[in-house]
């Protein structure tokens, strides 16, 4: 649904997300059926905690694909699905999808159905969605006639089914209004994920606009002197304000070095003799297996691809091509394939070392209460990603953080 550019959870917003998230973080999402159907009812309860601060109203979206058809539509606030009705080119409006959400200091639960999707929310002002011929259209801040640009809004992403429940909090598009996640399990623990530190919001605008190289640029204002948000680095190129260049730098630099050095790739934490070896031979990366035959092979990387971890650093659903990609992504993006050949490199200590990174995950992952973020597609290689799970969910919950 919709017009994402990343392959990423992150991407469309389709029945194979489950998989993607479970793939991604080294989960399972198989269970016995006689469990599931006792663990995770049709719906579960998601309370939405206001703690913003701020006195506008709050409008709630629960959009995304019932997994039982694969349908595409909304949930309303008691968790009844709705399908989208036929679209149109030029798009249409869409049925008005909002649930009114909890004053500041008050808090509201709905109902969340066995869904693949995204949970939206806005301040002051509703969100424009539209129909075409192919589906909803969601917002795209970085386009500057989005009719949402001068909205603040942000969203989370989740997936419920006879598994459990996988929410996380993400950046991978816009870093915005600070929110957290959590999920109450059948063992009546509470895992939760998304806070900022104390002047954590006010301090990544901070970080980033110090930042050189057209990191500033990524910033967006509303005209009363308003943060919005930051794009993220694949939208800030597509948009204009970040050079396409930003990583030639350090992309040239691992081209030298693996054209004389072995970089090793081991994808499967779980599976240590699985090994890939990279070697580069003009423009191309050559991957083998412990046999010596060329598994798959990678150009070399433009800036895009490396923040979209797409287009030259693809990641198909398959076993080889894939969880290389995944890999060398997360290590183009937090700098360490210069520092380690054998890759993934999960400690975070030696993330963002390099003057050339991906700045924009760097300041996110500074100011987040754990440490953990999705700044980047793929950015639960080594789990350091904002996602709570729990295969019998009771209780699902959002709370919007403050901006001050």
């Amino acid at each position: 649904m919709g017009t994402r550019r990343a392959p990423t959870r992150r991407a469309a917003l389709a029945t194979t997300l489950a998989a993607a998230v479970a793939a991604a973080a080294g989960l399972t999402l198989t269970a016995p059926a006689e469990r599931a159907e006792a663990a995770v009812p049709t719906t579960i309860p998601l309370t939405f905690t206001n703690s913003s601060g701020r006195g506008e109203p709050v409008y709630i979206y629960n959009l995304g694909t019932l997994l039982t058809t694969g349908q595409q539509g909304w949930a309303d606030a008691a968790g009844a699905f709705h399908p989208w009705p036929g679209g149109a080119n030029p798009p249409v409006p869409a049925p008005d999808a909002s649930i009114a959400g909890p004053a500041n200091g008050a808090s509201r639960t709905i109902r969340m159905p066995k869904f693949s999707g995204r949970i939206y929310f806005s301040y002051g002002q509703k969100l424009v969605f539209k129909l075409t011929t192919g589906g909803l259209v969601q917002p795209a801040v970085q386009n500057p006639s989005d009719p949402n640009r001068p909205i603040l809004f942000n969203w989370s992403e989740y997936t419920l089914n006879d598994a459990g429940l996988w929410i996380n909090s993400t950046q991978v598009d816009m870093f915005s209004v600070p929110y957290a996640v959590g999920v109450k399990g059948g063992d009546g623990v509470t895992r939760s994920t998304g806070h900022l530190k104390a002047g954590g919001y006010q301090g990544f605008y901070n970080a980033l606009k110090a930042q050189p190289g057209g990191w500033a640029n990524l910033v967006q204002t509303r005209s009363d002197g308003t943060i919005l948000r930051a794009l993220s680095p694949g939208h800030g190129i597509e948009s204009g304000a970040l050079p396409a260049t930003v990583m030639n730098d350090y992309v040239n630099r691992v081209w030298a070095k693996y054209a004389t050095s072995t970089l090793t790739v081991t994808p499967f934490a779980d599976q240590p003799g699985t090994k890939y070896f990279g070697r580069v031979s003009g423009n191309t990366m050559n991957f083998t297996n412990s046999a010596g035959a060329v598994v798959t092979s990678f150009q070399k990387p433009d800036s895009d691809s490396i923040f979209g971890c797409y287009k030259l650093l693809d990641a198909p659903n398959d076993l080889v091509r894939g969880p290389i990609s995944r890999t060398l992504c997360a290590g183009y993006n937090r700098s360490t394939l210069l520092t380690n050949p054998n890759q993934p490199d999960t400690s975070a200590a030696g993330f963002y070392q390099d003057s050339v990174t991906n700045q924009y995950a760097r300041r996110i992952h500074a100011q987040m209460a754990d440490g953990n973020a999705y700044a980047f597609a793929f950015d639960d290689v080594g789990h350091h990603e904002s996602l709570v799970h729990d295969g019998s969910p009771q209780q699902a919950y959002m709370t919007l953080d403050p901006l001050n």
